[in-house]
């Protein structure tokens, strides 16, 4: 191949590369740009490319190198080769020279820039390193501050591991490149006479050949020395022991063998070094076989020995003090040395009085479920097909002047779940660019009918409370997937009203401008969307909105965080926002246990819940508010990205009124807590007040019980407050033992407590209520008669709470009717482009989404277990009363912010509704419906009655 034609491909490549990183980089810029991020681009684009490029240029220099020498002490064929021709061994495979040459410059390209991009996806280690900040305490096995750990350890390995396969990589070519010229030869066939005879391979090695390939090795030498000086400090995540981290065997045997190899493979750098100058091939194969031996034999035979005999027959004794370390360590790591252990002794009488101190704990006990209440908004409030309901968060507001604790729920619009004659590229990307509003409504409260009262609801949305929305469109959510283009010739779809529809135009800042058509190109190949730069309907102001999914959309932005799985929705200054907890994590916070439970996809040692992040669902802006100015890693994140995160107390003042403890974290310090929850070390090493999260009954499976969001006032609390909760039972047993609380108010913000239950007194645990509703002959004979019509019986969420020194549990059932399975619609037919794999799985979610919203659940019973009586009645308030043997006024029961329930007037109206109602049936012969809507009438004039005695 000519020097010219080499050129012109070389060219080629490089502009193919050229327009593909422009192609990558400049959307994202834009994109990083518009949100005043563009110095995090900059700075995680330019380390990725300065570490790749270190990487790249480091290899090739050290190939080169290496080949130059190869070239100069093996000019051709070396002796022996039997063959004139050049490529010596290869040409035996049938491989010319200039072909060999050819594959070997390939090889060399693209194993280095494997290499090379394998590096540089190593960036966030390099910049923690070189912006650490220390942890303030030390390990006790080699006093070093836990920063060594958590940022200098992870990138020396890193630099190491690069290193050998570097030198991995350039020995072998080198040796390719030997095999090229003949220098080194593989026979494998011996010739007698005229016969061939087989034969094992026979390697044969010039002696200049052989000494470059020798001090390659010694280099591998050093950094196998280096490697094991590295693995000391890994013995402080050890296994081995009674305990996660550096046990007996670990400290007292592994760090001197590694030591004792430390020296060993010097030793054997040295023979190699030596060798390469003059040969001593009986010392090389010694020195080799000394190294292989030392590191079987101490470093894996000679530790499980001293397990064996010296450790376990003595295991408590010479394990303590590491225990303890592993002890003390977890619990820094999570947070849990910080928990305030308080003695909750239990009794059964919960008196009136008690209730009415508490009443705003009574009036938000939550007696609707998270599952049941997603079918209901479906059902009820999506409106239209295309509008969904991704999951209900809970939260709490000032509802007239009272504290009340609400379930809400945003309403997306899914353009998958458009009509099939109207799924056109100008309506995914266009016309349906947004969704509208939410559903709210109050965790206690339901009507007649058995369905939740909704405070905010419909299209457009009314409110019935003071939570007014003046932007209730959501541009940014959690089923946003698609992007779209705003601000164009053709107006926005905003919501449907009656038989007609409302257009809109886009008045924010959200989106990149597209108002050139170099943008236009970039962003057809970004998104392989040739509409994009063929479309007419885009002007000067026109804007695309991309990565507008939650999830995606911060962690595109900082990718070094780990996020929670649920963004929830807030209303604020009559704006919709939605808040994420973001955590600083790392699985190398020295003897600290790793947690059992997967952490997006990842074992963990350490974690905090350092930054809350708000997005404004009409714009799109994203802020990182940084809420722990104590942890480590997120002072190192600041120290690299000095523009990302902003002091918590810039966050909006109402804002602040809604952050909460989040659940991921929470989960994961359950789960640790119930096994170091125990400090001494001879109670933790024989497990003997070992804890377990309850199960409870959802539907009709055991499942294990979930960590719930209540509004309550704790026993050192001045007021109610809003905090998550989960109990405690012993292992393998059913009763309380404890439970953990975690504050989420701004005030006492993070603070954890846990309530221990007295050892000698039987508290109840879940599973031993469910039992008892169960044994409860009304109870179940009335819930199986339920099962046995055609309905399904779903047991809600079963809750524990605490008021003043007593327990009761509140239980929802709720019934709902089984659907006959049915001949589905066809889904909606994608455009031409979607995707085969896109379409196919537009098609499958389309078609689940409308199955799960066929059901309608109500709530039908409320169950309330106090003491030894348990109770299913209508509604709470009547449960409540029933438990308490009629010794609760009515105004603790009713909630303060409907005070129309207890209004004559409006319950008179009602009345007259369903009277009328009633009628109708009459004429039309539906008894059934005659019947039902009597029933209704019945219950409102007691309700009336109530009412009216309650006045008098």
């Amino acid at each position: 191949m000519s020097m010219k034609r080499k050129l012109i491909i070389g060219l080629f490549v490089l502009v193919v590369f050229l327009v593909w990183a422009a192609v990558s980089i400049y959307p994202d810029w834009l994109w990083f740009l518009n949100l005043n991020f563009s110095s995090v681009f900059w700075t995680i684009l330019l380390t990725k490319f300065g570490i790749g490029l270190v990487v790249w240029v480091l290899l090739i220099l050290i190939i080169s190198l290496n080949l130059y020498v190869a070239k100069r002490i093996a000019p051709g064929k070396g002796p022996g080769v039997g063959s004139n021709d050049e490529a010596g061994y290869f040409s035996q495979v049938g491989l010319s020279g200039n072909a060999l040459n050819l594959l070997l410059i390939g090889f060399i390209l693209i194993g280095s820039f494997i290499i090379a991009s394998k590096g540089s996806s190593q960036w966030d280690t390099v910049l923690r390193y070189l912006h650490q900040k220390p942890f303030g305490s030390t390990d006790p096995i080699f006093a070093k501050d836990v920063g060594f750990f958590v940022f200098s350890l992870p990138f020396y390995i890193f630099v190491r591991d690069e290193l050998l396969v570097l030198f991995f990589f350039t020995g072998l070519l080198t040796a390719i490149w030997y095999l090229k010229d003949g220098a080194l030869q593989i026979v494998g066939e011996l010739v007698q006479g005229d016969e061939k005879l087989p034969s094992l391979p026979n390697i044969s090695i010039t002696p200049t050949a052989k000494k470059h390939l020798l001090f390659l090795g010694g280099i591998i030498a050093l950094l196998l020395a280096w490697g094991f000086h590295l693995k000391m400090y890994g013995v402080l995540y050890s296994t081995q022991g009674s305990a996660f981290g550096a046990s007996y065997t670990d400290v007292h045997v592994k760090v001197p063998v590694y030591k004792g190899l430390i020296i060993v493979s010097l030793g054997l750098a040295v023979v190699l070094f030596l060798s390469a100058f003059k040969p001593r091939a009986k010392l090389v194969w010694i020195s080799v076989g000394i190294w292989v031996g030392a590191v079987f034999v101490f470093l894996n035979l000679l530790p499980m020995l001293i397990q064996k005999i010296v450790v376990k027959p003595n295991e408590l004794a010479k394990e303590n003090r590491y225990i303890a370390y592993n002890i003390e360590h977890t619990r820094k790591a999570y947070n849990l040395h910080k928990i305030k252990e308080v003695n909750f002794d239990v009794h059964d009488h919960l008196t009136a009085k008690d209730l009415e101190e508490q009443s705003v704990t009574i009036q938000n006990i939550r007696i609707w479920d998270e599952r049941p209440l997603l079918q209901t908004y479906r059902q009820l409030q999506s409106i239209r097909l295309y509008y969904d309901f991704n999951d209900v968060d809970v939260d709490r507001y000032v509802i007239n002047n009272q504290y009340r604790q609400v379930m809400l729920a945003a309403r997306e619009l899914v353009v998958d779940q458009l009509p099939p004659q109207a799924n056109t590229w100008v309506n995914r990307h266009l016309k349906y660019t947004h969704g509208y509003g939410l559903a709210l409504s109050p965790v206690s409260e339901v009507t007649r009918e058995g369905l939740p009262r909704l405070l905010v609801k419909d299209l457009p949305p009314s409110f019935d409370a003071d939570l007014m929305v003046d932007r209730p469109e959501i541009y940014y959510g959690e089923k946003t997937d698609e992007y779209v283009l705003v601000k164009t010739k053709t107006k926005e779809f905003d919501y449907p009203k009656g038989d007609k529809n409302v257009y809109t135009n886009y008045q924010g800042r959200g989106g990149v401008p597209i108002n050139s058509f170099v943008r236009r190109l970039f962003f057809a190949l970004e998104f392989l969307d040739s509409q994009i730069l063929f479309t007419t309907y885009l002007s000067p102001e026109s804007r695309i909105m991309y990565n507008r999914r939650i999830d995606r959309r911060v962690s595109s932005i900082a990718p070094f965080l780990d996020y929670d799985r649920d963004p929830y929705l807030v209303v604020s200054g009559g704006k919709l926002y939605w808040i994420l907890d973001a955590y600083t994590t790392s699985n190398m916070y020295p003897y600290s246990r790793r947690s059992y439970r997967r952490f997006n996809n990842k074992r963990l040692n350490y974690i905090r819940n350092s930054v809350k992040i708000v997005i404004d669902a009409y714009n799109g802006d994203v802020y990182f508010y940084l809420i722990d100015k104590e942890d480590p890693i997120v002072k190192t994140y600041a120290s690299m990205f000095p523009h990302l995160f902003k002091p918590f107390d810039e966050m909006p003042a109402d804002l602040k009124n809604h952050i909460r403890y989040p659940r991921d974290l929470f989960d994961i310090q359950v789960d640790t807590y119930t096994t170091y929850h125990m400090t001494n070390v001879q109670v933790f090493y024989n497990q003997e007040d070992l804890w377990q999260i309850p199960d409870e009954l959802y539907g009709d499976s055991r499942q294990e019980m979930k960590p719930y969001y209540i509004i309550i006032k704790l026993p050192e609390g001045d007021k109610e407050e809003f905090l998550l909760m989960l109990p405690f039972t012993p292992s393998k047993k059913d009763n309380m033992i404890g439970w953990l609380a975690a504050r989420s108010d701004l005030a006492n913000f993070g603070k954890l407590l846990v309530y221990k239950l007295p050892k000698e007194k039987l508290v109840y645990g879940p599973m031993q209520i469910e039992a008892r509703v169960d044994q409860q002959t009304d109870i179940s004979r009335e819930l199986s008669l339920w099962g046995q019509r055609g309905s399904r019986v779903i047991r809600g969420n079963l809750l524990a709470i605490p008021i003043s020194g007593s327990f009761f549990y509140v239980e929802p059932i709720y019934l709902e009717a089984i659907q006959e399975e049915t001949e589905l619609p066809a889904a909606p037919t994608q455009p031409k482009g979607f995707g085969k794999a896109r379409r196919r799985q537009a098609t499958v979610s389309s078609r689940a989404d409308r199955a799960r919203t066929a059901a309608l659940p109500e709530l039908k019973r409320v169950i309330v277990a106090l003491g030894n009586r348990v109770i299913m009645e209508e509604n709470l308030d009547k449960a409540l009363s029933r438990a308490l043997e009629g010794r609760i006024s009515r105004k603790v029961l009713t909630s303060p912010s409907l005070p129309q329930t207890l209004d004559v007037s409006n319950l008179g109206a009602l009345a007259l509704d369903h009277f009328n109602r009633a009628k109708a049936y009459l004429r039309q012969g539906n008894w059934a419906e005659y019947g039902k809507e009597l029933g209704n009438l019945e219950k409102v004039l007691q309700e009336m009655a109530e009412v009216m005695k309650d006045k008098n």
